[in-house]
């Protein structure tokens, strides 16, 4: 009887492939066949699951997008108060930061697909910001309910405010990538943001 194959799992060993690949040789340096090479197949059975080289770095993003996620939430699930929003958003800002070599990975590739899709247009053609999007969105929502809690002040903007830690985020995390700032002086920066945040409850009733 013939072995079952578990497509979702080889589309995933095929991202984490040229995961693996960026990460070593630069997002710009990836082809098909230098994944096919990296994840032990043929350049054809690559090409079966992923059309273009778009098609696949973009489901590499997805796959990066998602692993963050899930360390995001075992974050949450160690919190002691999971329900304190001012915590939910100190997880995001560790998770965000690339101290470790996932979170470096998932940065620098990230990173270097932007710049990438502002020059390529089948990159551009993708649906590249729906990530960021969705995120923003959740920040939103837990700084809406800490709006509604009292924990942070009325009179801000929840999805002002969402976009404004994202942006942040990305930026402290850049210049941990560059070397200008060490991952622990990233993370004060983050942290320091939040308190402001958080209050300036105390001074607007």
């Amino acid at each position: 009887m013939p072995k079952r194959v578990d497509h979702t799992q080889r589309r995933a060993h095929i991202a984490d492939a040229l995961v693996r690949v960026a990460a070593r040789d630069g997002l710009h340096a990836v082809t098909l066949r230098a994944v096919a090479a990296e994840a032990g197949m043929s350049l054809n059975l690559v090409q079966y699951y992923f059309d273009t080289k778009a098609e696949l770095l973009h489901a590499a993003l997805l796959r990066l997008e998602r692993l963050s996620h899930e360390r995001w939430a075992a974050r949450l699930a160690a919190l002691d108060d999971p329900d304190s929003a001012r915590a939910c958003l100190e997880a995001f800002v560790d998770e965000a930061l690339p101290a470790d070599e996932a979170r470096h990975t998932f940065r620098l590739v990230w990173m270097s697909y932007a710049v990438l899709a502002m020059t390529d247009p089948e990159l551009a053609a993708q649906p590249f910001v729906a990530g960021p999007d969705r995120l923003e969105r959740q920040l939103a929502g837990i700084l809406t309910a800490a709006q509604s809690a009292g924990e942070i002040a009325s009179d801000l903007d929840p999805d002002a405010e969402a976009a404004r830690l994202l942006s942040l985020s990305h930026g402290v995390g850049t210049s941990v990538l560059v070397g200008q700032r060490t991952p622990e002086q990233a993370r004060d920066v983050l942290r320091y943001h939040l308190a402001r945040l958080f209050s300036a409850a105390s001074v607007h009733p």
